[in-house]
């Protein structure tokens, strides 16, 4: 019983710190104003399904759009990676984005396609590995820009945050329960795990990179 009630704390101990660490490792380099947005080449915007399970659009989705829409209008970055899950035919966060930037004024021709960011770990690993950015903007939630600058800056990259707007009162305690155990995995990642992507594949250079 006290074997067990030790590894408890040890894991709860062990959440702490992961959490603080994301948190604070990122907290200088992600950013709620445009204004402190330093321009870009290229920015990372980061999936997530466009629609809920109730057929509703996904708040998460629609503000991640808005914001790249906006730095691109800013004249903050030249091109886009629209890094997200494509594990089927039926779901393609990567064709979605596109379609909804595209919807928003953005050019297509300023935007590259990566099927393969099935988790954060991946979309941040694929942008410097086979995309060739060492340094990048990431657009996402605040919560989520947290996680991906810190796996970024772990990795050696020189990576900053636009945070997009946090949808009110939606799915709250969900969402931080979810992100509490993510970021114990970022951790890990990157410090135990030595953790790859799923895929890597051939580079591909970037338009005007």
């Amino acid at each position: 019983m006290k074997k067990i009630l030790g590894l408890g704390i040890l894991l709860l101990l062990f959440t702490a710190y992961a959490n603080r660490s994301v948190k604070y490792a990122a907290r200088p380099y992600v950013f709620d104003s445009l204004a402190d947005i330093k321009p870009k080449q290229v920015a990372l915007v980061l999936g997530t399904s466009p629609v809920l399970k109730n057929g509703k659009t996904n708040l998460y989705f629609q503000y991640r759009m808005e914001a790249a829409q906006k730095l691109f209008q800013r004249g903050k970055v030249k091109h886009f990676i629209l890094s997200g899950d494509n594990h089927s035919k039926n779901y393609d966060e990567p064709e979605a984005m596109r379609q909804a930037l595209i919807k928003l004024g953005v050019p297509d021709s300023v935007m590259t396609l990566d099927y393969a960011g099935f988790r954060t770990f991946d979309s941040v690993l694929r942008s410097k590995v086979v995309f060739g950015q060492h340094s990048v903007l990431i657009v996402s939630q605040k919560f989520h820009n947290e996680r991906a600058v810190y796996l970024a800056r772990q990795k050696g990259m020189e990576a900053t945050g636009y945070n997009a707007a946090m949808p009110q009162n939606y799915g709250g305690f969900k969402t931080l329960l979810r992100e509490t155990f993510a970021r114990v995995k970022a951790v890990l990642d990157v410090t135990i795990l030595r953790t790859k992507p799923k895929f890597y594949g051939e580079p591909i250079v970037l338009p005007g990179t």
